[in-house]
């Protein structure tokens, strides 16, 4: 099959002919429709995040049908699986299920956990191989429209769950995930206000048009305190910048897996109970609650797709913030 493989950090993904996965024990081998291009694939790229298996395919946002089950498949976590079902893979793909965390309902903390595009191949390739426990099954729709739910729409999903249930929500960062959130919670009758990077009219105009009741730049103060503020934007500046937003009582959530480094700030900033939290990874329990509610909401997903051998175009337009909404490989 064909395949954008990763060898080292600073340098370009390479179109290879690489042999197609074998699905192993409690696995399923899936043909890729389409597969979301990640912030996460660019802190890999860019080695931000060290630890990859090398070589490697990226992607984790994968949309795609079951080709194949593997040996085991079919038990009680995986029934309902079948050949030709369209399923979507997410960044969590395994985790060992007998650590604390994984015996009291926090599997995003699994002490040894396997992530798809990280530290098992991923879906920048023509087919890939999933744990048959972490899929999720998909209805219909565009398999291109439907990818960025599986990682930027549900980090987003489970930001938002711990932000609270405050009523105006700020979003620092105005991305893949954030254009998926403001259109939830708009939908639940919130009031979103989008931070860009400073002087970037398009972006402030595309999350009015998503229903944002303001939009301006992270160098900018709102129009209202926040109840919450969630920061997609990987600069650790902006922490001070959103508990400055955020009302006594409030909390600033940091939702992506890497960030530059806190500056320091007063305490009084901090001050009056305000919380600074971060998110980690997914439980499929997200997947389960997000998935019909972005139906429920008509989530659409802005994106733009790329043939799967121009993956470093796509990475270098996230890169140099080009986009709006997501980018989207399709093999």
């Amino acid at each position: 099959m064909r395949a954008m493989v990763f060898h080292k950090a600073y340098g370009p993904l390479r179109l290879e002919e690489v042999a197609e996965p074998e699905p192993g024990p409690g696995e399923v081998l899936i043909r890729v429709e389409a597969c979301g291009v990640c912030r996460t694939d660019l802190h890999i790229v860019d080695g931000d995040l060290t630890e990859p298996k090398v070589p490697l395919i990226l992607g984790h946002e994968i949309v795609g049908r079951i080709a194949e089950l593997g040996p085991q498949t079919g038990g009680p976590q995986t029934e309902g699986l079948e050949i030709g079902q369209r399923v979507g893979v997410p960044w969590l793909g395994a985790t060992c299920g007998h650590c604390r965390y994984c015996r009291e309902g926090q599997e995003n903390l699994c002490d040894a956990p396997e992530f798809t595009g990280y530290t098992r191949n991923g879906g920048f390739a023509e087919a890939c191989a999933a744990d048959a426990r972490y899929v999720f099954p998909l209805g219909g729709g565009d398999p291109v429209a439907l990818a960025p739910l599986l990682c930027a729409g549900l980090i987003g999903y489970r930001s938002y769950r711990m932000a609270g249930a405050g009523r105006t929500i700020g979003l620092y960062g105005f991305g893949a995930a954030a254009h998926i959130l403001t259109q939830l919670a708009v939908w639940q009758g919130r009031k979103v206000f989008a931070l860009t990077k400073p002087g970037d009219s398009e972006a402030q105009e595309f999350a009015r048009s998503l229903g944002a009741a303001w939009a301006g730049g992270s160098d900018e103060t709102p129009p209202e305190l926040l109840d919450a503020a969630i920061l997609f934007a990987p600069a650790g500046s902006l922490v001070p910048a959103a508990l400055k937003a955020v009302r006594k009582g409030g909390r600033v959530v940091c939702g992506g897996i890497h960030m530059s480094d806190i500056p320091a700030f007063p305490y009084a900033d901090l001050w009056g109970e305000r919380h600074i939290l971060s998110v980690a990874n997914l439980t499929r329990q997200d997947g389960e609650e997000f998935l019909p509610l972005a139906a429920g909401a008509g989530v659409v997903t802005e994106h733009r797709a790329y043939a799967l051998e121009k993956a470093n175009q796509a990475l270098e337009d996230m890169r140099q913030g080009r986009l709006q909404g997501a980018a989207v490989l399709v093999p």
